[in-house]
């Protein structure tokens, strides 16, 4: 998964920039990939300053810290831990990756050849080794030998050799169950121009695959020769992977050091569920990575970034939508907020089930209602039989007769691998048309209509009680600009027990509602609890407020003891105005030489080097920029944005020549990319020739109807070539399509008062009091 792409923060502060600096404020600088629109910022008084009180005095003798905890051989786990191997024997994670033998291989490699959308396949044998002959990164067929072995059920992947140290994943893989071969990306044409193609990033194992299927794994790559010297202690998922390093644990079985947690840096069946959950995200979690491998001791987010509840990844309710695994779903439960861990429901070594069927579950959902574990958080369970057609009004071995029929939903990934929603959500058929959510009982019952289902819904369950706004309906009403989105939105923030991911999720929507209490919100929880609403509520704060005013909010965090929050912090501290940090200045150094060693800890990433050169460009080290453009390119040719900012930054530089050669190239080499024909639309504009960049703009807006970007400004063209229809047309198109979009909504009010047509202006304002009635540009002017 890519690095989180940072963006600088815009300055302007005037609520009312004509269109006209509107297009040329695009032109300028590297923030090629920043939303554009109008800007407000809402000022308010910063934060009380926090007061760091001095260190008490250290004691005078101190124990001695053991040495660093060293990797060990996995067979010495053996001779103590005799049951918990015996499990892990066997398993998914023993067995998550292994060379590729006769003994691991399971698909079909006798002369077999699988013919794909764009592309075939031939599986062979040759000099006791697999291999596969498939078009190469060139487009032409070559051999390619199989390294390694990905997973075992309900398929298996294959990681081909390739230059440089790469490993990557073919897009083929063998389904273990029907014993067939079969295309990962079906139907989508993938060929070896594609992203999706096995020689591209998208599907370098180094990067994406590895360390998850590893214990102890570095990927060691060169950005100087472009290599990998990847490494790792063991294959597969073994013990050390989720305890740490056991050196020191083998000190302390020989007696020989008197340790804290028996030699090993956490103790993962501590009370606090936190050390175990994080262990498990690691892997489990949608997220990305902020340096090369992790350390045990640390919190998640100092080794990673993990994803907020998207639209793109999760439903409006928070199911699991693209592939996202467990984590993010699990974190939103009343499971996970009574305390409930994973090692509850399954056998961390052996990865199965505690109990079959429904035994899961009935370990606290009882006729007892008692729950066997100290740790989990037992007041509100309920004494019933939820094992009974009384509970499931389904009967016993029919679908629906299960707890995760109804409560753990799922879907298929890589296509056959069905995977649960660890939301352990209630299925709500009526709520779910009304939101267009998925649910389990509509998705069980796709043969009865859906009026049908939520009729039989409410007969046994009655109609929703009027309550406080739920996180789904809220959502649903904040991003889709309706009445009532902004008030949702501060209604649901106000609430403090609201998950820590959907209250990070939510924060990312504060900028579209502007107001003096959201403002206030997104400052109470930069001290939140949670490192996830922290670095959520550093951006939300970042948009509302000028950089030169974010100081005084922010400084606080560039000494948070979460790397991701100290980074987040610095990146939008980072202005080439920014001045009078004065005692805090040393820890900014700190805090943003940290955020440059997370992209330089990613260098084999486009996305990395782009950051860094936008960082570059920022802090004047100008020279430097220029190179980590040309390494973004190499390191990803498909990746558009690093192309268009070379091309940007040689523009503003005196090398127009060369800024045109590079972008006609990359238009030649991808027609179909809406951004690189926003960006020859933005040269032609500079040029002065209107006609031919508004035919660019509406190319680049037809081919991606959905990114208001494009139709943005070619709406702002249009209007000032004097196509004042036009304008609006596109605009009210594009407002259609995202009515929570502000900028778009008060740029076309002021079109029509600029036109005469102050009651559509009107309108317009009205509909907005309607979901924000504290919106700044609907209140006086200061008297």
């Amino acid at each position: 998964m890519p690095t989180k792409k940072q963006h600088p923060g815009r300055t302007d502060s005037s609520p009312h920039r004509t269109s006209h600096n509107l297009i040329y404020s695009l032109i300028a600088g590297l923030a090629v990939v920043a939303v554009i629109g109008l800007w407000w910022f809402i000022q308010a008084p910063p934060p009380a300053p926090v007061v760091v009180k001095a260190s008490p005095p250290a004691a005078a003798a101190r124990p001695v810290p053991p040495p660093a905890a060293q990797w060990v051989d996995e067979s010495t786990c053996q001779g103590c831990h005799v049951q918990q191997v015996k499990d892990w024997q066997g398993s998914h994670h023993q067995m998550a990756m292994q060379a590729a033998t006769p003994a691991t291989v399971l698909g079909d490699f006798k002369d077999v050849t699988f013919k794909g959308d764009k592309e075939a396949v031939r599986f062979f044998e040759k000099d006791q080794a697999f291999w596969v002959n498939t078009p190469g990164a060139n487009g032409q067929p070559a051999d390619f030998k199989v390294a390694y072995t990905f997973g075992v059920a309900p398929l298996q992947q294959y990681l081909l050799e390739a230059e440089g140290g790469r490993l990557q994943a073919l897009g083929v893989a063998w389904d273990t169950e029907h014993k067939r071969w079969f295309h990962l990306y079906p139907g989508q044409g993938v060929n070896f121009k594609n992203p999706l193609h096995w020689s591209k990033p998208s599907q370098n194992a180094n990067f994406m695959c590895v360390e998850c299927h590893t214990t102890g794994f570095k990927r060691n790559f060169d950005a100087a020769s472009n290599t990998f010297a990847s490494h790792w202690n063991s294959l597969g998922v073994g013990c050390q992977a989720c305890h740490g390093p056991a050196s020191n644990h083998l000190a302390w079985a020989a007696k020989q050091s008197p340790v804290a947690n028996a030699g090993f840096e956490v103790n993962l069946a501590a009370k606090d569920a936190t050390s175990e959950i994080e262990t498990c995200a690691r892997c489990h979690a949608r997220r990305a990575p902020l340096d090369d491998g992790y350390a045990n001791k640390n919190r998640l987010m100092d080794d990673y970034l993990p994803a907020t509840l998207t639209r793109e990844l999760y439903a409006l309710d928070g199911k699991i939508k693209e592939e996202v695994f467990e984590d993010g779903s699990f974190k939103q439960s009343k499971m996970f907020d009574k305390g409930v861990r994973c090692s509850n429901c399954h056998n961390p070594h052996s990865s199965e089930l505690k109990a079959s069927g429904n035994g899961v579950c009935l370990q606290c959902h009882n006729t007892a209602g008692k729950t066997p574990y100290d740790t989990v958080d037992g007041r509100g369970l309920q004494a019933k039989n939820y094992d009974s057609p009384e509970h499931t009004h389904h009967q016993p071995g029919q679908p629906g007769s299960q707890c995760v029929d109804c409560h753990m939903p799922g879907k298929l990934y890589m296509v056959n691998d069905y995977r649960h929603d660890h939301g352990f959500s209630l299925p709500n058929p009526p709520r779910a048309q009304k939101l267009g959510t998925p649910d389990a009982c509509l998705g069980c019952h796709q043969d009865t209509a859906a009026s049908k289902v939520s009729e039989q819904f409410r007969l046994w369950y009655g109609v929703d009680k009027p309550q406080p706004p739920r996180y789904d309906e809220g959502l649903w009403l904040i991003r889709g600009g309706q009445p009532g989105g902004a008030q949702a939105l501060t209604t649901l923030l106000q609430q403090n027990n609201l998950p820590a991911i959907r209250r990070a999720t939510l924060l990312a929507e504060v900028p579209t509602y502007p107001t003096p209490l959201s403002l206030k919100l997104v400052g109470r929880d930069l001290q939140n609890p949670a490192p996830q609403v922290r670095e959520s509520a550093v951006h939300a704060l970042s948009a509302l407020v000028e950089p030169m005013q974010r100081s005084a909010y922010l400084v606080p965090l560039l000494s948070d003891p979460v790397r991701a929050v100290r980074i987040a912090a610095a990146r939008d501290l980072l202005n080439p105005g920014l001045v009078g940090l004065g005692v805090a200045q040393p820890a900014w150094d700190s805090a943003i030489a940290e955020y440059e060693a997370v992209q330089k800890a990613l260098a084999e990433r486009a996305e990395a080097n782009l950051n860094l050169a936008m960082f570059y460009q920022a802090s004047g080290r100008s020279s430097e920029v220029e190179p980590a453009l040309r390494a973004a390119i190499v390191r990803d040719p498909d990746f558009l944005p690093a192309t268009v900012a070379l091309g940007q930054w040689l523009d503003n530089h005196g090398r127009g020549s060369e800024a045109t050669t590079l972008l006609d190239q990359a238009v030649k080499a991808h027609p179909e990319s809406g951004l690189l024909l926003h960006t020859r639309a933005l040269r032609l504009i500079r040029a002065k020739q209107m006609p031919e960049a508004i035919a660019s703009l509406r190319q680049a807006a037809t081919l991606e109807p959905d990114n208001v970007q494009y139709s943005f400004v070619l709406a702002i063209a249009l209007h000032d070539s004097g196509q004042l229809q036009p304008a609006n047309d596109t605009l009210q198109a594009a407002l259609a399509r995202h009515p929570a979009n502000r900028d778009l909504r008060l740029t076309l009010a002021q079109y029509y008062q600029e036109q005469g047509k102050g009651q559509a202006a009107r309108q317009l304002l009205q509909a907005l009091a309607q979901i924000n009635p504290d919106d700044p540009v609907l209140q006086p002017p200061p008297k």
